[in-house]
């Protein structure tokens, strides 16, 4: 899952992708309101983190502006502004939790948690499941079976990518966009590097499940026989 934080405190904001990252979020940073419109607008993010007082625009005006847009991805604003009112204000603008500074770690990781689970989405803690196939995001692990491996946080991203969208066609923009961010300079070998991995250690695991390749489009999982 690919998470966008906003906030001007560089430290802070660094302090937050890490802990993140740990457990196995892909993050994206940037320091200002303007950007992190602009980011948010690629809808690629599964939930946003938004500080309220920043350079360019604040808070309230960046998620105002995505939800007029109709950019409807999760966001909890993070911010030393703890009064009723801005917490009323935040959750006016279309937020959908809201924690003042200081927070805890364990705070923070269960209310994002807790955001993804109120709009449908998978969080890490739950395994995914495709024909014989079940992935852990959490731990990175692959299983089929009775037999399991782990994979690296890039090849779980793209399985998780896949058994999200299941028999839904996936394009090598799109994955570039979800795993790498959508002004990453990765090209299409990379997605077809991973691709390979994945489809050798299904094959290894003896999974019915394969990643067929829909030429001039894109990606999508099938069951053999």
């Amino acid at each position: 899952m690919r998470l966008l934080i906003v906030e001007d405190e560089v430290h802070l904001a660094e302090a937050l992708s890490q802990i993140l990252r740990k457990q196995h979020y892909s993050v994206d940073v940037v320091h200002d309101g303007r950007s992190g419109l602009e980011y948010a607008q690629s809808g690629i993010y599964d939930l946003l983190l938004l500080d309220i007082m920043m350079p360019e625009m604040d808070g309230f005006r960046v998620l105002q502006q995505l939800r007029r847009e109709g950019v409807c991805t999760p966001a909890i604003f993070l911010t030393a502004k703890g009064e009723v009112d801005d917490r009323v204000m935040g959750l006016d603008c279309g937020a959908d939790d809201y924690i003042a500074k200081p927070f805890s770690t364990e705070e923070l990781l269960a209310r994002i948690r807790a955001a993804l689970r109120r709009k449908g989405e998978t969080i890490p803690d739950d395994t995914l499941r495709f024909g014989d196939v079940e992935l852990t995001p959490s731990s990175l692990k692959l299983a089929v079976g009775g037999k399991d491996m782990k994979l690296n946080l890039k090849e779980s991203e793209l399985l998780e990518l896949l058994l999200t969208r299941k028999t839904a066609v996936t394009s090598k923009e799109q994955i570039i966009e979800k795993l790498w961010g959508f002004d990453s300079e990765v090209e299409h070998n990379n997605v077809e590097v991973y691709v390979s991995f994945l489809r050798k250690k299904l094959a290894f695991l003896h999974s019915k499940v394969r990643i067929a390749t829909i030429r001039g489009v894109g990606y999508l999982l099938e069951v053999t026989d």
